[in-house]
């Protein structure tokens, strides 16, 4: 059974479910077609209380689809979702009380001052006399914007300052959770310095959820990273955790005196799997940067690095474990997705051969 969101009904009475979840946001097996095309197939994923959760996947993948659906806006075809122990099944108009939403086009209207435009949200949210007059100047300052735009007409400003207006809008009414769409996206890095100061300012307060295609602002400011694929979570963690989980080989570099040979021998000697795979001259000195992997881990890495130092002859001065960025962990992730879903069909029309009885066989029993 569903509702006008097309979600299903809850598995326990609304007060058991908010006492039984702790999370902002929980979301459990949701899907949602276009057609004949998925968006989601079974999407399962939670936000903590104060959690800011990268929300990453390329093109299509249904992030924008899911955060609409968490807003309201849009329904989805089968699964639940919860915000702040609200179901959408049950109160779709109460959820929204507690998400402050930027879409990626976030809509403004030119005409109007800053500080006008957001008194007048702020009473389409329900905020009146002293209480409004508070959260206005709340939001203004936090955002930055009493100084040097709250009565400015936003027609005249900046990209950058109308993505404040839209954060200043979406925390009006104290939300529990902020959902941000590319919020940095055209922005120049004074400006998004600004944004993810904003964010550090509100973190273990307010619950976030941001999508983006700008990885290195979601390293520098996610607690938590979700990526999606094909309407799926394909991997999910820390970047410690993602780190860990997609680095095959570790990699180590190491500036040291000696011949290739020499330096060769001391790792080998250490661990027997550790290749040499690289070195470059660095300085007059006669140093080089030897590059070195091996599959047995940065304990490994950290072994050779105390022998290098304890043999005078390698006069060793740097070393560096180099580790996976988000970006080439997101590629790994959704190449990942891609081929065990093409395998999957792949022994899916196998399989569906086998079962198909041979034309000669049909003409014989004919």
């Amino acid at each position: 059974e569903g509702n006008s969101l097309g979600l299903s009904r809850p598995r326990f009475h609304m007060s058991e479910e908010r006492q039984v979840s702790k999370n902002v946001i929980e979301v459990t097996d949701l899907s949602k077609a276009y057609g004949r095309v998925k968006a989601l197939s079974g999407l399962t994923f939670s936000v903590a209380k104060g959690e800011i959760v990268g929300f990453l996947g390329p093109n299509g993948a249904g992030k924008s689809t899911t955060m609409r659906i968490l807003c309201g806006m849009t329904g989805a075809d089968s699964g639940e979702a919860q915000v702040c122990g609200v179901d959408l099944a049950e109160e779709e108009g109460e959820v929204r009380k507690h998400i402050g939403y930027l879409p990626e086009n976030n809509p403004l209207p030119e005409d109007l001052r800053v500080s006008e435009y957001l008194k007048f949200r702020g009473r389409l949210k329900g905020l009146s006399g002293g209480r409004l007059r508070e959260r206005l100047e709340a939001t203004l300052n936090l955002c930055d914007l009493r100084r040097s735009a709250s009565e400015r007409l936003i027609g005249n400003l900046s990209k950058g300052y109308r993505q404040r207006v839209g954060i200043a809008e979406a925390l009006l009414d104290e939300p529990k959770l902020l959902i941000l769409d590319e919020p940095t996206i055209g922005l120049d890095p004074r400006q998004t310095g600004i944004i993810r100061k904003l964010l550090d300012r509100l973190r273990g307060e307010t619950s976030f959820l941001l999508s983006s295609h700008v990885l290195s602002e979601v390293e520098a400011s996610c607690d938590r990273m979700l990526i999606l694929n094909r309407g799926r979570i394909v991997a999910e963690g820390t970047l410690q955790e993602l780190q860990a989980e997609y680095l095959d080989n570790t990699v180590f570099e190491v500036v040291a005196g000696g011949e290739r040979s020499v330096i060769e021998k001391i790792a080998k000697d250490i661990d027997p799997l550790c290749e040499l795979i690289d070195e470059n001259p660095t300085t007059a000195t006669g140093r080089k940067r030897f590059s070195f992997c091996t599959p047995q881990g940065e304990s490994s890495a950290e072994s050779i690095l105390k022998e290098f130092v304890n043999q005078s002859v390698t006069q060793t001065r740097e070393f560096n474990i180099a580790r996976p960025d988000l970006e080439s962990i997101f590629l790994k992730a959704t190449k990942r997705s891609w081929e065990q879903t093409d395998s999957f069909r792949e022994n899916l029309r196998e399989v569906s051969a086998t079962l198909q009885p041979d034309e000669e066989d049909e003409e014989g029993a004919r």
